[in-house]
């Protein structure tokens, strides 16, 4: 229990620190931020929990943890396949083209009946031709400049 308690806790100090601190609440006392910090214990420990519950549905945890990955890693993929690749579309673009690979994965995920490893496939995919097609829509005004 110790270690999952550290856990959690690690989790909420990061994620006020990082994210809460610097985008939501600047200029906040130490008091609000410790308080923040416990709220956001408390949420990971929901998600941990609801992680547990959706673990308990698949046939092993391995194949949860691919699941989940499957969800996920394809449009990480995409992001790093653009900007190794297609060197001219800018980050407006690509993050736009995450956004909706990533909501397009969700929707197939919950719609249709396929093989969870198809999802790394149509996640890249997805954020590839997507951050084309935005970069495209967006104008070539914004794009990198050829070296």
């Amino acid at each position: 229990m110790s270690s999952k308690a550290a856990e959690l806790n690690a989790l909420g100090s990061t994620t006020t620190v990082d994210f809460y601190r610097h985008v939501i609440s600047r200029t906040a006392t130490d008091a609000h931020y410790v308080a923040a910090s416990r709220a956001f214990t408390v949420l990971w420990g929901l998600f941990a929990i609801g992680f547990a519950l959706f673990a308990n549905l698949a046939e092993n945890l391995i194949q949860a943890v691919n699941i989940l990955g499957s969800i996920f890693y394809g449009v990480v993929l995409g992001l790093f396949l653009v900007a190794f690749f297609l060197r001219n579309i800018r980050g407006t673009a690509v993050f736009w083209a995450a956004l909706a690979a990533q909501l397009l994965v969700f929707i197939l995920y919950f719609s249709l009946s396929i093989s969870y490893l198809w999802y790394n496939f149509i996640g890249c995919a997805a954020c590839m031709l997507f951050s084309a097609a935005i970069q495209t829509m967006i104008g070539s005004e914004q794009a990198a400049p050829t070296v």
